[in-house]
């Protein structure tokens, strides 16, 4: 850790007495301000502060959007291990009394008379560009389609350099813990082959996967299962990237990659439906569409696996003014495992099977901000610094999120039963 001079009218030992105090308690991260100066507790994380725009982000914004913006512009860095420094700075945006600091009319008075001597003062500085306001009705094909270009339309290259070969953004199954060479894409390969062992796929199969990014799914199923496989997706460069794969691989024949709405899949019924890692970005009100939709797609016998995030019950799990809502996944909801569940029930979907993968997607997330870290420089290059760090800050807050059981992942496997109630499912589980 570098170490900046220290003087007692330096800018950090100004902030930290009054960070301390709007806590609560004690700070747990160590301050650098624009003049160089240090304070805070020896070893910490250190926050730097870096221009005085960022204490202007922060009074106008004193919850996690501030923070976001703060960092994603450079105005705010993080100096050691990021997810330490994240779970430090938790504490700035958690409170019991809900996100963002609580602060009394005293509190209010020290800061802008902090922030006066500071020369902090001014109007709201602009957002970041990264920061996204999407027009049109929300969930809207049109609105959706902009909110998946947003995350998804920002080079392949990039995505390749996060994920590694096995271009699979989603949580990958960890089967083999401890052995020495397995790795990441092994994980995500394993990932790949539980989803068509719960579907149990069968040559010349029908199988829908509904958000098929980069075509993972449908290129081993057809591999490996010999379905014939279609995969949609709203997003142009991953439809581009995986009708590429399917060429590469010589399956043209079995695979077909589309870019369309699952509202709007007309050549139904297929015998299987994967859905992993997509229905997070359908939102509340639609979800009881998307369940009869899938429902619908399905013949009678025919299986659903949906890998979704979960919202833990009584959290907040809409990505409104927030971090994640404004930079990530515009107009994503994430909704609890219950309220899945019973969409698809609702849907007339029989749930057979739930499997929770919480600690595999912490796992999963560790070696993506370590990929990014690993090639930062290559990184910026690909998408500019603004768009990294918030790849990096999402990443690896998420990592923490599921570590603390704040946020759950979960694979739901379901079936729409024949009209005399037969499933077709073995009595015990074959997997």
């Amino acid at each position: 850790m570098k170490m900046g001079r220290r003087s007692s009218g330096g800018v950090a030992d100004q902030l930290v007495p009054l960070a301390t105090r709007l806590l609560g308690g004690e700070l747990a991260l160590r301050l650098r301000g624009w003049d160089g100066s240090e304070a805070g507790p020896p070893g910490a994380p250190v926050l730097v502060i870096r221009r005085r725009r960022a204490l202007r982000r922060l009074l106008w914004r004193p919850d996690e959007l501030g923070l976001a913006r703060a960092y994603t512009s450079g105005d705010l860095d993080i100096e050691g291990d990021v997810f330490d420094a994240l779970s430090a700075i938790a504490a700035l945006t958690t409170r019991e009394n809900g996100p963002g600091l609580m602060l009394t009319g005293a509190d209010k008075r020290a800061l802008l008379r902090l922030a006066l001597r500071l020369g902090a003062l001014g109007p709201p500085p602009p957002p970041p560009p990264e920061e996204v306001r999407l027009g049109g009705r929300r969930h809207s094909r049109r609105r959706d389609a902009s909110a998946v270009s947003h995350h998804y339309d920002v080079g392949n290259d990039f995505y390749r350099l996060v994920l590694g070969e096995s271009m699979v953004y989603t949580c990958a199954y960890w089967s083999r813990n401890g052995d020495a060479g397995y790795g990441l894409d092994d994980a995500q390969r394993d990932k790949l082959e539980l989803a068509c062992r719960k579907l149990e796929l069968r040559p010349g199969m029908r199988l829908l996967d509904v958000g098929c990014g980069w075509g993972s799914l449908v290129l081993h199923a057809a591999q490996h299962h010999g379905v014939h496989a279609v995969g949609i997706t709203l997003s142009v460069e991953q439809a581009e990237l995986a009708r590429k794969r399917v060429v590469e691989a010589g399956l043209a024949d079995r695979v077909e990659i589309r870019v369309q709405d699952y509202r709007d899949v007309p050549d139904g019924p297929y015998d299987a439906i994967a859905s992993i890692g997509m229905a997070e970005q359908v939102g509340e009100e639609p979800y009881p569409t998307y369940a009869a939709a899938v429902h619908d797609l399905l013949r009678p016998g025919g299986r659903l696996l949906n890998q979704q995030i979960a919202a833990r019950p009584g959290e907040a799990g809409e990505a409104g003014p927030s971090f994640i809502g404004s930079y990530v996944f515009p107009d994503g909801k994430l909704l609890t495992l219950a309220a899945t569940v019973g969409a698809f029930e609702v849907a007339d979907l029989e749930v057979r099977d739930v499997e929770a993968l919480r600690e595999h997607y912490t796992r999963t997330l560790r070696c993506w901000v370590e990929r990014l870290e690993e090639r930062w420089p290559e990184a910026v290059r690909l998408v500019g610094e603004g768009r990294a760090r918030v790849w990096r800050l999402y990443m690896a807050g998420s990592a923490l999120g599921f570590a603390a059981g704040r946020l759950g992942v979960n694979q739901v496997l379901a079936v729409r039963p024949h009209p005399d109630g037969v499933s077709g499912l073995p009595p015990t589980r074959g997997f």
